[in-house]
């Protein structure tokens, strides 16, 4: 059955304990929205298809798709830019006959794949000037995506581009020098905030709804009823459930709807209240199971290919996780990014389940491929 049982076991247990707590919650989350269960339910079964089929995929045929993957996907974000059907404010969709896609999750894989492409061709060659390619190769994606505007997923783009850079060879140095400019500059905001949120203030990179969520991060109760409610209501829902949670189905903020988009974007709210600190450190511990198996296959992998592309699908796993606890829990501005696996949202699913077969090809096609 060399077709069937594609899977390697320890990253398929990790993903199964993942899913089963985001069945779990998301059973409470969506009571009150008929059919929403249903449609969870057969997401994580199309993931599990894309899966499999990609787990069947050699990488070598991985590597020959990189460069037109990245090409459709850009051509598509260009398309959503002239085109794109414009909802609650941004440019984030694209009509295609009987139903409409968000390109920009295209480049949540088609980035590292494509960078990683670019750097195995440069690998007995490499220059500081590949460098500046693949930073070109990164930013024009990720300039379109934040210009929709959709800052999380644009950090997510960044982020999977990013690694596969570091992976192939970028100087530590030069990336402590970044963060340390980025902290540099939160520190300002944090010391300045009370100027830096007036509204003659300008802030020529960001987008208003951005400014604002900059600013109710520093102190959402300058809005405590506007753009700060999301923040407020999450974070009493994260301490109010203890140590062992108020129980499934129990949760106040949750049932009473306190809790904003309490079944995509602040799912991680409603787990947190119902299910406690001791379930948000297993949940923990099954993201970094899986972290850790992903990079063990990224370690074992024979081309530098396979290395760059399990490393940053790994990356991508723990952005996610990273980024959506934290907006929900008040550490990070609020950005539209999913917890993986268990928000409600069927692109996401489709995207990690495509990351999650990659690895699994990346792993049973070791010892076929040839460096």
């Amino acid at each position: 059955m060399p077709y069937i049982n594609v899977f390697d076991l320890p990253l398929l247990t990790c993903l199964a304990l993942i899913a089963g707590a985001g069945l779990i919650i998301q059973y409470s989350a969506s009571y009150d929205f008929p059919g929403r269960y249903a449609d969870v339910l057969r997401n994580l079964l199309i993931a599990v298809a894309v899966m499999w089929v990609v787990a069947n995929v050699t990488p070598i045929m991985l590597m020959r798709s990189a460069v037109p993957i990245y090409l459709i996907g850009l051509l598509l974000l260009i398309a959503v830019a002239l085109f794109g059907d414009i909802s609650k404010g941004a440019r984030r969709w694209l009509h295609i006959g009987v139903t409409r896609i968000q390109p920009s999750e295209i480049m949540k894989i088609a980035m590292p794949l494509m960078l990683a492409w670019y750097f195995h061709k440069r690998e007995s060659m490499t220059h500081w000037w590949d460098f500046i390619i693949a930073a070109v190769i990164l930013l024009v994606p990720t300039a379109l995506i934040a210009k929709q505007p959709d800052l999380g997923t644009a950090l997510l783009v960044a982020a999977a581009g990013l690694a596969v850079i570091y992976f192939a060879g970028l100087s530590w140095r030069l990336i402590v020098v970044v963060v340390l400019g980025m902290a540099i500059g939160i520190t300002a905001l944090i010391v300045s905030k009370e100027k830096i949120c007036q509204p003659d203030v300008a802030w020529y990179v960001l987008h208003d709804y951005q400014k604002h969520r900059v600013c109710t991060l520093l102190d959402p109760t300058t809005d405590p009823r506007g753009k700060g409610f999301h923040t407020i209501q999450s974070t009493i829902a994260v301490g109010s459930g203890g140590m062992a949670g108020k129980g499934l189905m129990k949760g106040t903020q949750t049932h009473l709807e306190f809790i904003p988009e309490r079944t995509t974007d602040f799912i991680f709210a409603v787990y947190a209240e119902e299910l406690g600190l001791v379930g948000c450190l297993l949940l923990l511990l099954f993201y970094t199971m899986f972290v850790a198996r992903a990079l063990m296959i990224a370690a074992s992998a024979p081309t530098l290919f396979t290395r760059l592309l399990a490393g940053a699908i790994a990356l991508i796993f723990f952005a996610y996780a990273f980024v959506n606890m934290g907006m929900v829990s008040g550490i990070l501005p609020v950005v539209g990014v999913p917890l993986p696996l268990i928000s409600y949202g069927g692109t996401a699913f489709v995207t990690l389940g495509l990351g999650a077969g990659i690895l699994m090809s990346i792993h049973r096609h070791r010892k076929l491929i040839q460096s």
